[in-house]
């Protein structure tokens, strides 16, 4: 007799399938009509599903009970993610657009960065309690990087088309895709410091030492293999392996090996490529993805000629819809409030600064040096908008794998024993406000437009009937002028 085989991978397509499905039906009234992204809807449905809610998607239970290995697999997509979406977007730019805007860019990623690092970094030490500077300074590295999965939300689409000039939409991308890949400088200069320096010298004065070696072992290490293996190497890396795959395609594309099909998917595959053989390097796979892309790009040559195929934009919304209802399901929300290292009175607060003067302030301060900037709203935009995300979880996990080799016979360290949960708690809060605040404040700024002008002259002429009556501001409304507008196109 049949009976129903609720296998988890039967129930996961099932659930990621018609989640999918249902979410395409409307897709198009959510982004292009009230602005919503899908990383945010994908959110709520991952917490929708989640084992707080339907138990459809069980995260625990994948990693067969071990959180050490719900860890590892969220750090592996978070990779994917972000290898294929940094491709894209260095496929996305026009021709030698680094070589030609190094310096707004290097602005934006080198002084803006370092200031943004800084700013969260303070606050977090400031709010969080009990926390060393170092380990703020840690945390404040992992949400430093724009995200570029987020970023998207406001260079694609018809709001970004109506408001945000081509050039600013450019250096958007250009930023989003370089600075992650260099997070990790700023990110590993307080873990080696941490590691090898400790929180004192050991002497007996109440300071607890490192792993020994001291500050000289640390910045040799930062120099050596951060600077020098991660982050140089993943750039010839990617130079390398981007020019290889521009000349080989060029080849094959002359002499008419290659059908379209695989043409189209080229740059997906590339990136693939360089996650898994800079993954077994050990070197920055993000920013070899970004750089391999600019160059496999250089000549303009595949931007141009995928400029009307969907085959990228489609992959890159499957990627995001998945990776955004994994996050959904896996966020630890009950640590927010009953955290005993970080409360959720000092978390709300936290939030909502690091939204305000994370980026804002040294955006709008510089914003003159940045030719792509050329207003004070633009600079307020930019400024604003610099989401924390796929980025920050991927930091995330790579700072909770290093302060797990601190551990001594098994044991954390006295400390940092409370600096795993410290860094779970407060960068995936960050996320989650970001995601939230960044997927809603453009619907939300549209509503604040129109609707006080709307009432107003709702309320004035109630009872008119004439032509240039003004019906009040609702949503159904808006769906039913959609819908018509649909229908007469």
């Amino acid at each position: 007799m049949p009976v129903l085989a609720t296998t988890n991978f039967n129930i996961i397509l099932s659930v990621l399938g018609g989640w999918i499905s249902l979410f395409g039906l409307v897709s198009y009234l959510c982004k292009e009509s009230f602005y919503l992204s899908e990383a945010l809807i994908s959110l709520l449905a991952g917490v929708a599903f989640s084992p707080r809610a339907a138990n459809f998607i069980r995260p625990l239970e994948y990693a067969l009970g071990s959180e050490e290995n719900l860890a590892a697999i969220t750090l592996a997509f978070s990779r994917l993610v972000l290898g294929v979406q940094l491709v894209l977007a260095g496929v996305q730019l026009p021709s030698r657009y680094l070589k030609k805007q190094w310096r707004p860019l290097s602005i934006l990623v080198g002084p803006i960065m370092a200031a943004m690092w800084l700013a969260t970094s303070l606050l977090v030490w400031a709010l969080v309690p009990g926390m060393r500077l170092l380990h703020a300074l840690a945390i404040g590295a992992c949400v430093t990087p724009t995200d570029p999965v987020l970023s998207a939300v406001i260079v694609k689409g018809k709001f970004a088309d109506r408001n945000v000039p081509k050039d600013l939409q450019r250096i958007i991308i250009a930023e989003s895709g370089a600075n992650d890949g260099l997070g990790y400088p700023f990110l590993f200069l307080p873990l080696y410091l941490i590691k090898y320096v400790g929180d004192g010298d050991g002497d007996g004065g109440g300071g607890v030492a490192g792993q020994g070696g001291g500050a000289r072992v640390a910045m040799a290490l930062w120099f050596g293999e951060t600077w020098g293996y991660t982050i140089l190497l993943s750039v010839a890396y990617g130079v390398v392996v981007g020019w290889v795959a521009k000349e080989l395609l060029h080849w094959a594309e002359e002499r008419r090996f290659v059908d379209r099909e695989s043409f189209l998917v080229f740059a997906v595959s590339l990136a693939l490529f360089i996650v898994g053989t800079c993954g077994m390097m050990g070197s920055d796979d993000v920013l070899a993805c970004f750089v391999a892309g600019n160059v496999f790009t250089w000549d303009d040559w595949f931007r141009l000629e995928t400029l009307d195929d969907s085959l990228q934009p489609t992959i890159d919304m499957l990627l995001n819809v998945s990776v955004f209802m994994w996050y959904g399901a896996v966020c630890p929300w009950e640590l927010f409030a009953h955290s005993e290292v970080v409360p959720l009175g000092r978390l709300i607060p936290l939030g909502i600064l690091v939204l305000l003067l994370r980026r804002l302030p040294w955006v709008f301060a510089v914003h003159k040096f940045i030719p792509q900037i050329e207003e004070v709203r633009q600079a307020v935009f930019v400024g604003f908008f610099g989401p924390v995300g796929v980025s920050a979880i991927f930091y995330l996990y790579v700072t909770v794998e290093f302060l797990h080799t601190l551990d001594v016979d098994g044991e954390p360290r006295d400390d940092v024993k409370n600096l795993p949960e410290a860094v779970i708690v407060v960068v995936w809060f960050l996320a989650i406000c970001s995601i939230v605040v960044h997927g809603l404040s453009i619907p939300l700024g549209k509503l604040g437009y129109y609707l006080p002008s709307t009432l107003s002259r709702g309320i004035a002429s109630p009872d008119s009937d004439g032509p240039d009556r003004i019906s009040p501001f609702t949503i159904g409304s808006r769906v039913k002028s959609f819908l018509s507008r649909q229908r007469s196109g």
